[in-house]
C-alpha cells in the first residue's frame, strides 16, 4: 500500500472515530447527561416535597409526555383537574404535585419521591385551603388510580408520536433535536414501558383497589425487585406517619403495620427502591438526611389547627383512662408499644376472640420475601439484614393520632369515636380522600355530597377491607369514652 493510500485510510479511520464520539457524545448529552437539580430553595421541606430520590433514572416519565397526558386522555382520570384530580396536594404555582420531581438526565425526567405518601393535606369545614403537613400519612392520594391512567394511556391508539408531538408543541417550543428525540425514541419508549408495566400490575386487578390514602406498599416490591410470586395476597393499607421515628423506648422498635424491620435506615433505603430507585440511583446522602430528620420530628399538634376544640377537664380524666386502658399498648414506653404481635399470640386471641383484625396485610409479607430482601443489595453498604415476617400486626405508638384517621391498620373506620364502638356499630360504607376535618369525631369527613364527589367509596364487606377487631375500649362506660377521646387529641 503507498504511503498516499495510507494516509487516506488513517483519514478515513480518524473521520469514522470522530463521528462515533460525536454521535457518543450527543447520545449521552440528550439521554444520559445529570444535571444538578434546581428547587425553589435549599431548605430540607422543599427537598422533601420535590427533591430526587433516584426514581427518575430507571422509572421516571419524560415531562413533556407526562404533563400533556391528562389533557390529551381526561376521560381516564376520575375527577377534573389533570394530575389534582387524583388527590395529588398541588402548592400554588408549582409545576408539579408534592411528592413528585423532575431532574433532567439526558432530558427532564417526572418521578416520585418519599412526600407521595407521606404528607398529607387537612381543612376545616369552610376553608379553600388546605394546610399540608410533611410527614403525615397522605390520605388523599389514589396512586394506583395514577398508574392505571397512564397505562391506559399508552393503551389507547392515540398515544402517538404525531399526536403527542401535536399536544406538546401547544405548551412549549421544543429545539430540532428534541423533537427528533421526543418523535423517535421518548414517545415510543414510554409507551413500551408503560404497557410493560401495565402487564406487570395485572395482579391488582383481582383485589380490591387501593383507593385514596391507601397503598399495597410491598406486593409490588415481590413483583419488581424480589421475583416473588405475590399468589392471592392482598396487603392494602394504610399510609403512615413518619414522625418520631426514634425508638424511645430502647426495647427494638419495629416499622410498617407488620413490622417486618426493625432498622428504621433500612426502611428508608428500602422505601426509596420501593418507589423506583435504583442502587446506582440512591442519593445515600440525602437519604441518611431524610432519615434523620424524622427521628424526632415532632408529630403536628390537634389544637394548632383547632384551637379551642379540647376541654382541658375531659383530657384530665381521659389522660387517666389512656393509663389504665391503653398505655401498655400504645403508650410512649408501653409494653408492648411498638412491638409486633403475631396474630396468634395469646394477646390477640384472649381480647379479641373471634373478632380477629383482618389479617390480610400480615400474612401478605411472608418469611420467603423477607429472606429475598435480604439477598439484596442495599446501595453501597452492603445487603439488608433485618426483614423478617411477623404475621401480626404492630402497636403502634399514637402521636399524632388525630391526623392517622382513618382507622386501624387498613383505614377501616373513619372516625375515632367509632373505634370505641363494638364492629358491629362501625360504618360499613363511607368515603375516603376528603380532606376536610371532623374535630369532635377526630377523622375526616366520610360522608355527603363533595366528600363523594373527591373521594373513593371504602366498603368494608371486600376482602382485606374488614373493621372487625380492636376491641379494647369498646366495653367502656360512655363518659369514659368521651374523656379518652379528648385526651387522645393532646397526643
Amino acid at each position: 500500500m503507498t504511503q498516499h493510500r495510507r494516509s487516506k485510510v488513517w483519514t478515513a479511520l480518524l473521520v469514522l472515530v470522530g463521528l462515533a464520539v460525536l454521535v457518543g457524545l450527543l447520545a449521552w448529552w440528550h439521554l444520559f447527561r445529570q444535571v444538578p437539580q434546581e428547587l425553589a430553595d435549599d431548605s430540607f421541606e422543599e427537598r422533601y416535597k420535590y427533591g430526587s430520590i433516584g426514581t427518575e433514572d430507571a422509572g421516571g416519565v419524560p415531562y413533556w409526555i407526562w404533563l400533556v397526558l391528562p389533557k390529551m386522555f381526561p376521560e381516564y382520570l376520575p375527577n377534573p383537574g389533570g394530575y389534582a384530580g387524583l388527590g395529588f396536594p398541588w402548592e400554588q404555582g408549582r409545576e408539579l404535585p408534592v411528592g413528585f420531581s423532575k431532574r433532567t438526565i439526558g432530558f427532564e425526567r417526572v418521578g416520585i419521591n418519599c412526600a407521595l405518601c407521606h404528607a398529607g393535606t387537612v381543612r376545616k369545614e369552610g376553608d379553600v385551603t388546605a394546610r399540608l403537613y410533611v410527614g403525615a400519612p397522605g390520605t388523599t392520594q389514589d396512586i394506583l388510580a395514577y398508574q392505571r391512567f397512564l397505562f391506559a394511556c399508552a393503551a389507547d391508539p392515540r398515544f402517538t408520536a404525531g399526536n403527542i408531538m401535536n399536544a406538546i408543541g401547544q405548551v412549549t417550543t421544543l429545539s430540532p433535536r428534541e423533537r427528533l428525540l421526543y418523535r423517535f425514541v421518548l414517545i415510543p419508549q414510554t409507551r413500551k414501558e408503560l404497557l410493560n408495566l401495565k402487564a406487570e400490575f395485572e395482579w391488582t386487578n383481582s383485589r380490591p383497589d387501593w383507593g385514596r390514602g391507601r397503598i399495597d406498599p410491598f406486593n409490588p416490591v415481590k413483583v419488581a425487585i424480589l421475583d416473588v410470586d405475590p399468589g392471592d395476597t392482598i396487603g392494602n393499607s394504610d399510609m403512615q406517619p413518619i414522625w418520631n421515628l426514634a425508638d424511645e423506648s430502647g426495647k427494638g422498635r419495629a416499622y410498617h403495620w407488620d413490622g417486618l424491620n426493625t432498622s428504621v435506615h433500612e426502611v428508608v433505603v428500602s422505601s426509596a427502591l420501593g418507589d423506583g430507585a435504583t442502587e446506582e440511583s440512591l442519593p445515600m446522602d440525602w437519604l441518611q438526611e431524610v432519615e434523620n430528620h424524622f427521628l424526632n420530628l415532632p408529630a403536628p399538634p390537634f389544637d394548632e389547627l383547632f384551637p379551642d376544640q379540647i376541654d382541658p377537664d375531659l383530657a384530665r380524666a381521659g389522660k387517666a383512662v389512656f393509663a389504665r386502658a391503653c398505655d401498655d399498648c400504645h403508650g410512649p414506653r408501653g409494653e408492648t408499644t411498638g412491638k409486633a404481635l403475631p396474630l396468634s399470640d395469646d394477646t390477640w386471641r384472649d381480647e379479641l376472640g373471634d373478632h380477629r383484625t383482618d389479617p390480610h396485610r400480615a400474612q401478605m409479607w411472608t418469611q420467603e420475601a423477607a429472606d429475598a430482601y435480604n439477598r439484596q443489595q442495599a446501595g453501597p453498604e452492603g445487603k439488608f439484614q433485618h426483614f423478617r415476617s411477623t404475621g401480626g400486626y404492630v402497636s403502634v405508638p399514637l402521636d399524632g393520632l388525630w391526623l392517622r384517621a382513618p382507622y386501624l391498620h387498613n383505614g377501616s373506620v373513619p372516625y375515632l369515636d367509632e373505634l370505641f364502638l363494638p364492629p358491629a356499630e362501625r360504618t360499613e360504607r363511607f368515603v375516603r380522600g376528603y380532606d376536610v376535618y371532623d374535630p369532635e369525631r377526630m377523622g375526616f369527613v366520610a360522608e355527603g355530597e363533595d366528600a363523594a364527589r373527591l373521594g373513593t367509596i371504602y366498603d368494608t364487606s371486600e376482602t382485606g377491607n374488614s373493621n372487625q377487631g380492636h376491641l379494647w375500649g369498646t366495653d367502656l362506660p360512655g363518659e369514659d369514652k368521651r374523656a379518652l377521646l379528648e385526651y387522645l387529641k393532646t397526643l
